[in-house]
């Protein structure tokens, strides 16, 4: 059974910087491409980066590139996003999702097959 748990998520001040994990069971993270996306209240869900199977390169969108940094750790059989220099911007929940057929990554939610429940991150002072 495919499954996916984020983690990490909790409320912070600007500035600040927040790890979150995607645990994955039921397959090896390292076969799957892993995205990372977020939905802030009345947005639609946005991807902010990805990690592609097996050779693991990484996209990520403009609006994170710099500050947010996603890694997978095969034997954890965990992906990461370590995300630096939060703002108010960055709050809502936070969502790791896997690919199965893929050898590249995407920000299209439609090409990911399971989802994790979400985590929810909060900048405010």
């Amino acid at each position: 059974q495919v499954q996916l748990v984020e983690s990490g998520g909790n409320l912070v001040r600007p500035g600040n910087s927040l790890t979150l994990s995607c645990k994955a069971s039921g397959f090896n993270v390292n076969d799957y491409a892993i995205g990372w996306f977020r939905q802030a209240p009345g947005k639609h869900r946005e991807g902010l980066s990805c990690i592609s199977r097996h050779g693991g390169g990484t996209e990520y969108v403009d609006s994170v590139k710099g500050r947010f940094t996603i890694s997978r750790d095969d034997a954890k059989n965990t992906v990461f996003l370590q995300m630096n220099s939060l703002t108010p911007d960055d709050t809502a929940v936070y969502y790791c999702a896997a690919d199965v057929w893929r050898d590249w990554c995407s920000f299209h939610t439609y090409e990911y097959d399971y989802w994790g429940q979400g985590t929810q991150v909060t900048v405010s002072v």
